[in-house]
């Protein structure tokens, strides 16, 4: 199912209003299922999606977490893979991610055409998803994993370029990401030259740890900002 269900057009209506959106991820090979409940209860108010994922996830832990997760919120729960293997049907939507920021075919599309099998009958939103690696000033998971370079902050026409590159093979959502552990979020100088550039919504992640960073975010064009890492140290500072 390609962008049939709800959590597209919300998104994209909401972006279109103005209305900013929050997703706090969660990576399964972190999460208690145990301690899900209490976990969610801790959720910031203003957030409206959870997203799942990791650069590597023990196998089945995905599937576990998200049916954890589905049993204490009624939040739209989103699939942030790292590879193919971290694909649930419990899971409202999937982010299909190409990592159009490297150059290694393995994350370009070669994670894509092994998911097919898993997705040809599936019951899952599918949202097309150009996925952008800034540099944040420290090596991330993304970065060891996929064995691609972020680009450089830079290099903000390259960023724009790669950004409508992606929305021009019809990505439907762009996201730019400064990766787990990051020393510094991706600059509001490249948000808002990206969201001028795009008219498709723009998701924003890494080194976000502060309101304040996240409001500058939200000031800068993002339409949806991601707190993985801050909320999951209890290190988010309101």
């Amino acid at each position: 199912m390609i962008l049939t269900s709800s959590v597209y057009k919300a998104l994209d209506l909401s972006a279109e209003t103005g209305k900013k959106q929050l997703a706090i991820l969660i990576d399964p090979d972190k999460f208690l299922e145990s301690k899900a409940e209490s976990f969610l209860s801790g959720l910031p108010e203003e957030t409206t999606h959870i997203f799942v994922g990791g650069s590597m996830v023990a196998p089945d832990k995905t599937e576990s977490s998200v049916r954890a997760i589905k049993m204490f919120s009624d939040l739209p729960v989103v699939l942030f893979p790292g590879d193919h293997t971290q694909i649930t049907e419990d899971a409202d939507a999937l982010l299909f991610l190409s990592l159009i920021s490297g150059r290694n075919p393995e994350y370009l599309i070669e994670q894509q055409v092994k998911s097919v099998e898993k997705l040809r009958n599936s019951t899952l939103e599918i949202i097309p998803t150009g996925y952008i690696l800034i540099d944040g000033g420290a090596a991330c998971a993304v970065h060891r994993v996929s064995n691609t370079k972020p680009i450089s902050q830079l290099e903000i026409e390259t960023i724009v370029n790669t950004a409508l590159a992606g929305q021009y093979s019809g990505k439907k959502l762009i996201y730019l990401e400064a990766g787990s552990g990051a020393k510094f979020p991706v600059s509001e100088e490249i948000i808002t030259a990206v969201k001028k550039a795009i008219n498709i919504p723009l998701i924003v992640g890494g080194a976000i740890r502060t309101q304040q960073l996240l409001m500058k975010s939200y000031d800068a064009g993002a339409d949806m900002v991601v707190i993985g890492t801050a909320f999951e140290e209890g290190s988010f500072v309101t």
